[in-house]
């Protein structure tokens, strides 16, 4: 009999990644291409869809199949995941109008979030949303190009998010999954039948430009002749709906029942955690989860590994130049004395908003600051700094989290990229005081999306979500320091207030430019 596998596919930030999975959930072969994001001014950030998404797909899926040597027809079943919430404009023929215009880091509609404030009410958004408005929502991303694009507009067969458009492509099928059409596209589709609201789609588009919502693990077709062609992957296979990257990477590390929280390190940090209910607080985001009866609160920090990326870049250049002698990463070099810098980097706090923020403050135009800086610090201070910034950014919003009523944090993993420092995972534990575990298959969101993929066409053994737990083993464990973390008290309390005490001037600065 021949053996049964599943395969998974996500498109991040800066790279995609692919995984083929067994019907154990062992990882049979891996594979990941990179690509890159274009920022052509500030606060616009884009990708190339066909040639970063669709492209990558491609790529990724001949490399897995030809790495593995497994037959196109042993793969059962297709789960497929890409960055969240974006807006693509396709015509009928999917081919795409303009770049996407990406997540949360793209801050253009500030003018249509004002718009639609203003038509609606600030009550109203805030019943809709639980907060205001902000830049992780597509509706202003629509009435953006609507406003500044309407030949684009006219031309919009259907609005897309990066799942939508590659299940579209392998299936011919525009759909989108409760996860991202409920939540990021909000209000446009009734949240009881999950179909348009003409009433309230009519100030920003058509309902018939909406794809159809269904769940993640539903079928959103069948591959079809021609994208087998440019996937090798047999026609026929079935293909989930799909989701967001960071629900995938959730999924993958087991955040399917109240209390099981992701942090995520990747480009940007973005936090999970299953709830029982809905909780309202404009300082974050909360939605119905992908987990049918599952609901969740999520925050992100805006920079994570981008931040990380601009001290390789503009501080350890010599250490890009050593890892291109001896291939030892650049990112390793980083790090060489980091660990010898006390907690705190002797009274230097970075406020990692280098590129404007999310939650809590919901900012695009909030600044990056280094306070407490002085003539005896190093370099070495600086990054130090710069990851305990990041951890203190993750401990305010895991504390308000948690200052709702029946709202616990009982288990944490760490995945993404940023987990292979070791030393700043146990930063953020010290700094936090928990314990952050980080999952042994780190594959990621590729790996939620297989095991999803199983789900779909109810696998012996995937029959729902519960079933996944079982596959999700704990790695590594980093275990708070508690002299460290009462130090850190001190640090985290400043920067609390850092904010808050310069967000006028960061915006008057942000006038100047």
């Amino acid at each position: 009999m021949d053996a049964t596998y599943f395969m998974g596919i996500d498109t991040g930030t800066n790279s995609s990644k692919g995984v083929i999975i067994d019907e154990d959930c062992n990882v049979v072969a891996c594979c990941s291409t990179q690509h890159t994001m274009t920022n052509p001014k500030p606060n616009h950030f884009e990708h190339d869809a066909e040639k970063d998404w669709w492209g990558d797909f491609c790529r990724i899926s001949q490399g897995l199949l030809k790495k593995s040597g497994i037959d196109p027809v042993q793969i059962k079943a297709v789960g497929l995941s890409a960055l969240g919430a974006d807006c693509l404009p396709v015509d009928e023929q999917c081919r795409p109008l303009r770049k996407a215009i990406l997540y949360g880091i793209d801050a253009r509609a500030g003018k249509e979030i004002e718009q639609l404030t203003s038509l609606y009410g600030p009550e109203q958004i805030r019943r809709w949303y639980g907060r205001p408005l902000c830049s992780s929502d597509v509706m202003p991303k629509i009435l953006w190009i609507k406003n500044n694009e309407p030949e684009v507009y006219a031309r919009t067969y259907k609005f897309l998010t990066g799942s939508s458009f590659l299940a579209a492509k392998l299936t011919d099928n525009y759909v989108v999954d409760r996860f991202l059409g409920l939540a990021s596209f909000n209000p446009l589709y009734d949240p009881k039948t999950w179909r348009p609201v003409p009433e309230l789609c009519a100030p920003v588009c058509r309902p018939d430009q909406l794809a159809k919502v269904q769940e993640a693990t539903d079928l959103a077709g069948y591959v079809t002749e021609a994208a087998a062609k440019e996937t090798g992957l047999a026609p026929g296979t079935p293909v989930i709906t799909g989701t967001d990257d960071s629900g995938a990477e959730a999924i993958s590390a087991g955040v399917v029942e109240p209390g099981k929280m992701m942090i995520q390190f990747g480009s940007s940090i973005y936090m999970i955690l299953g709830t029982r209910h809905l909780v309202d607080d404009e300082r974050l985001w909360r939605e119905q989860f992908i987990v049918p009866g599952l609901c969740d609160i999520s925050a992100g920090t805006n920079t994570g590994g981008s931040l990380t990326k601009w001290y390789r870049d503009e501080l350890f250049s010599d250490a890009l130049e050593q890892e291109k002698k001896t291939g030892i990463d650049a990112y390793q070099l980083m790090l060489e004395g980091v660990d010898q810098v006390p907690p705190g980097s002797d009274g230097l706090i970075t406020l990692p908003y280098f590129a404007g923020e999310r939650t809590p403050v919901n900012d695009p135009l909030a600044c990056g600051i280094l306070f407490g800086l002085t003539i005896s610090h190093t370099r070495r201070h600086l990054y130090r700094s710069a990851l305990e910034g990041v951890a203190y950014s993750i401990q305010q919003q895991l504390r308000l989290m948690e200052s709702h009523e029946d709202v616990s944090i009982d288990q944490i993993f760490a995945v993404g990229g940023g987990v292979n420092n070791a030393l700043w995972m146990q930063i953020v534990a010290d700094v936090t005081g928990r314990e952050i575990n980080t999952p042994d298959v780190t594959v990621g969101a590729s790996y939620g999306d297989a095991m999803m993929a199983a789900v779909g066409v109810r696998h012996p053994g995937f029959e729902n979500f519960s079933c996944l737990a079982q596959h999700i083993k704990t790695g590594t464990v980093y275990k708070p320091d508690f002299k460290k973390y009462k130090i850190y008290q001190k640090y985290q309390a400043i920067y609390d207030k850092l904010y808050d005490s310069t967000c006028e001037l960061m915006h008057m600065m942000t006038e100047e430019q």
